[in-house]
């Protein structure tokens, strides 16, 4: 316990969360990308099975909470900026579907939280 938050220790390191944000990042920010980063590598994985040539996916994550304490998060906003030659638009948005299915941080809160997702393709 710190004064303002937690550490909790890992095999792989330590992580600090705080209520404030400033001693560490905030539990609702854990959640988010715990979501973010499982649907983005289950992307990942079924982008590289269909043999698209990606160079990148960048995750911008827009998270509505509510106003009233406990300020749940409603709703969760995953945009994919995945860069690449040649990608296909349809195999994409079919990948992005697959991942959400795939997910087990999205399939354990999908009665709870609102997850919607959308992508656009990077040239670079």
């Amino acid at each position: 316990m710190t004064e303002y938050g937690f550490i909790t220790e890992f095999d792989s390191g330590h992580l600090k969360t705080s209520s404030d944000g400033y001693q560490g990042f905030r539990p609702y920010q854990l959640m988010a990308t715990s979501i973010a980063c499982c649907s983005g590598s289950g992307l990942r994985t079924i982008l590289r099975k269909q043999r698209m040539e990606i160079n990148g996916i960048e995750i911008l994550a827009e998270i509505t909470r509510s106003d009233e304490v406990p300020k749940r998060i409603e709703k969760i906003h995953l945009h994919f900026v995945i860069s690449g030659k040649g990608l296909d638009p349809k195999k994409i948005q079919k990948a992005v579907d697959l991942g959400y299915k795939y997910c087990s941080m999205a399939q354990s809160v999908k009665n709870s939280i609102a997850i919607t997702e959308s992508f656009e393709i990077s040239d670079s």
